[in-house]
């Protein structure tokens, strides 16, 4: 499983989940720091790559689409949190994950809750 990370969470976040064992890229890596959301949804169903994201624009994108990719991991209410955090939520969680985000998931996924949707949304 390679994680994409989106604009809206640090590069250091990508950088600490590598450093941890995780196959993991920020949009910058892949130069799509300006990208639109539908650039980095298409880029992520073409490449096999989850998205990890901020942004509840990919539960949009999933749900217009009706499609099983790409995966996405939602993090919510983290904001206000550093990028350290979101990396530890991250680890934390992602193994516990990882079969459904193979299979076709939208997880959403905060310090207190975590919920998994197979996909396609519909």
């Amino acid at each position: 499983m390679r994680l994409l990370l989106d604009a809206n969470l640090s590069p250091r976040v990508a950088e600490s989940l590598r450093d941890a064992g995780f196959d993991a890229v920020h949009v910058s890596d892949l130069d799509l720091l300006t990208a639109s959301d539908d650039e980095i949804f298409d880029r992520a169903a073409e490449d096999g790559l989850v998205v990890v994201t901020a942004d509840s624009d990919f539960g949009a994108l999933l749900t217009m689409r009706r499609t099983k990719s790409p995966s996405v991991v939602h993090l919510r209410h983290v904001a206000e949190l550093v990028a350290e955090v979101h990396t530890d939520l991250l680890v934390a969680n992602l193994p516990q994950i990882a079969e459904n985000l193979n299979r076709g998931a939208i997880v959403s996924l905060s310090p207190t809750r975590l919920a998994i949707r197979d996909l396609p949304i519909g």
